[in-house]
C-alpha cells in the first residue's frame, strides 16, 4: 500500500479491480480548501484515460510488476511488435494501451515491458530521453539564442516539440520522454 502522493508516472496500481497506469501527477493547492492530488489515468486494459482527484493521503495498493528487457520492432496496423533481448520472443501491444507513448517509439529503441504476475503485458517504460528528428518547423534564426521563447516543431513520429528557435529541419534532438520536452541537440 502507498499514499497517493507518493504516486509518480509510470507507476501502477488497482482501483476495483482495474490496473490503472498513473500518466501524469500533480500537487494541487488550491486558494481555499485541502490540498489535492490531481492525476491522469490510464486503464492498462481497456486503453481509456481518465482525469482522478484524489487526497494525498488516500491509499492505493500497487501492483507488482515483472520487467523484461525488450526492443521495439515495427507498428503493425493498430499494434506495436517488441521482442525480448533475451528469448526473442515477440510480443504485441495496442495503440490504446500505448496512448501517447507511440509518439516516442522508433525501430530498435529499447524499452521495457512490464508485465503482471499472471504474465500479461501491461505497459511499456520507455527510457528517459529519445533522439528524434525535425520533420517540420519554421525556418531557424541565424543569432538565436535557447533563452528565446520557442516554437513548435513536428519530429518525425508526429510529436510537436517547443523548440529554440534556432533549430531547422532535419536536426536530431534529444527529447524527455516523461514530459515531451526538448533537452537538446543530439
Amino acid at each position: 500500500m502507498t499514499t497517493a502522493i507518493e504516486l509518480k508516472k509510470g507507476m501502477i496500481f488497482d482501483q476495483d479491480g482495474k490496473l490503472m497506469l498513473v500518466l501524469k501527477s500533480n500537487h494541487h493547492k488550491p486558494g481555499k480548501g485541502n490540498t489535492v492530488m490531481q492525476m491522469d489515468l490510464r486503464d492498462v486494459r481497456a486503453g481509456s484515460v481518465i482525469h482522478k482527484t484524489m487526497r494525498p493521503s488516500e491509499k492505493v495498493e500497487l501492483v507488482e510488476v515483472l520487467k523484461k528487457n525488450a526492443q521495439y520492432l515495427y507498428e503493425e496496423g493498430t499494434n506495436y511488435i517488441f521482442m525480448d533481448t533475451e528469448t526473442y520472443e515477440q510480443y504485441q501491444i495496442t495503440r490504446e494501451q500505448l496512448g501517447d507513448d507511440a509518439l516516442y517509439l522508433m525501430p530498435n529503441i529499447e524499452v521495457k515491458l512490464e508485465f503482471t504476475d499472471e504474465g500479461e503485458l501491461i505497459a511499456v517504460e520507455l527510457p528517459g530521453t529519445v533522439n528524434l528528428k525535425v520533420k517540420d518547423t519554421q525556418p531557424g534564426i541565424k543569432g538565436a539564442t535557447a533563452a528565446a521563447g520557442g516554437k513548435p516543431a513536428t519530429m518525425e513520429t508526429g510529436l510537436v516539440v517547443t523548440v529554440p528557435d534556432f533549430i531547422n529541419n532535419g536536426d536530431e534532438l534529444v527529447i524527455n520522454t516523461t514530459d515531451g520536452t526538448y533537452k537538446s541537440r543530439a
